[in-house]
């Protein structure tokens, strides 16, 4: 992270507007920062959304990563600039509704849906003008520039949270800082509205992109999807209901989680290129396993104060082995025939993750209000295992084959 920030001058090119970028990227980040820190205790304490409303406000969150596709699609003739211009003043308006609008399950849902198009709209462009606005041969450094401070801008937020909430909790203190993250939200809109030029978005996140030979990370990409929103949306959801964690507290764990795998992340892509792909995919849920039981049985084991622990701990290791998610690109890389084919299959990848993990919201929801906690992990396990299953048959030479011989 230092030596991305204290390089930044040489990674960009001078006569581009990296700078008004950079500094939106910054604000955003504190801005998402502190709406991620206290979004689920105020859907829980204020809001009073219980286990399936939670699920529901979920499928709503996530359906703009499916929508996406259509999004960028219909507005081709847009440049970069003026999508990720479009993103900010979305996500401003989300941001708006929190803090404007009562605190009801429908607003609060529709807020939340409306900030996500901004939010994924973005996603996509930030990569797009960072590679842009890169030096030649620094494009690698200028993505990993812009995600280094985005990820100081959200700890910054998380950090503002567990400060402002470890002193006050209330609905109006809720109120009072959505207005605040809604303000970071409209600065970094000026900021946005200073970048100029025309660049164009990546063609590959216009379209999806099907071949034979890629059905095995289709079908993985389903199973991570599955298995990850259970922890995604209702990990921090039963420290809160179950645990009764507090607002400072969630945004502590997320700032835990944050640093922890932004310094796990090159380790497991070592670990990656030592082990194989094949061998992490497969290996990782052993892991997953345990993380899964003590996070739906920990309460029957231990104290519930122990188990809280046991949980926020086994939280921040779902986080890290996460990130062997990673090898399936690798896995992608080495079945495809060039750099614009990895690209577009795991662009579509994404969109496929996104559908299943809409309806895991729904069902996953469901699960929690009529069967428990302990089978929503146990499912969340269930899909971890088929996951490895499946990795387990993974052979590029073979499976580059097959997709030929269909051909």
């Amino acid at each position: 992270m230092g030596n991305s920030i204290l390089k930044i001058k040489g990674v960009f090119r001078k006569n581009s507007p990296f700078k008004m970028f950079l500094l939106s990227v910054l604000i955003t980040g504190i801005s998402y920062g502190l709406y991620k820190g206290m979004l689920d205790n105020f859907l829980a304490e204020v809001v009073n959304m219980g286990e399936m409303d939670r699920g529901v406000t979920e499928f709503f969150r996530e359906l703009p990563g499916i929508l996406l596709i259509f999004i960028l699609a219909a507005f081709y003739m847009l440049s970069a600039e003026s999508l990720y211009k479009a993103g900010a003043l979305i996500m401003l308006v989300g941001m708006a509704m929190h803090a404007a609008f009562p605190a009801t399950k429908i607003f609060a849902t529709l807020a939340i849906c409306t900030y996500s198009v901004g939010e994924h709209i973005q996603i996509g462009m930030k990569n797009t003008l960072s590679l842009k606005y890169a030096n030649e041969g620094s494009g690698g450094a200028a993505l990993g520039a812009q995600t280094a401070i985005n990820q100081i801008g959200t700890l910054l937020g998380y950090l503002l949270v567990i400060l402002a909430f470890s002193f006050a909790v209330g609905k109006s203190t809720y109120t009072t800082f959505f207005w605040v993250a809604t303000a970071l939200a409209g600065i970094s809109l000026i900021f946005s509205m200073r970048i100029s030029g025309r660049s164009e978005t990546d063609k590959n996140k216009r379209r999806f992109y099907f071949h034979k030979k890629y059905k095995k990370y289709y079908m993985l990409e389903m199973f991570y999807g599955a298995r990850k929103q259970v922890f995604l949306t209702f990990g921090p959801y039963v420290l809160i209901r179950f645990y009764g964690a507090s607002t400072a507290t969630i945004s502590l764990l997320f700032a835990i989680s944050a640093v922890t795998c932004f310094f796990a992340s090159p380790l497991v892509g070592r670990i990656i290129d030592k082990l194989g792909y094949k061998v992490v995919m497969v290996a990782d849920t052993i892991i997953l396993v345990a993380v899964c039981f003590f996070y739906g049985f920990a309460h029957h084991v231990f104290p519930m104060h122990i188990a809280f622990i046991v949980c926020c701990v086994n939280y921040v290791l779902d986080a890290v082995i996460s990130l062997a998610s990673m090898a399936s690109n690798l896995y992608v890389k080495d079945l495809a025939d060039n750099d614009e084919e990895v690209k577009a299959t795991i662009s579509t990848g994404v969109s496929i993750n996104h559908v299943i993990t809409i309806f895991i919201a729904l069902f996953g929801g469901w699960i929690w209000y009529s069967l428990g906690i302990e089978l929503l992990f146990i499912t969340s396990a269930v899909l971890g295992l088929c996951n490895s299953a499946y990795a387990a048959t993974v052979n590029a030479e073979k499976d580059k084959l097959c997709g030929r011989k269909v051909k």
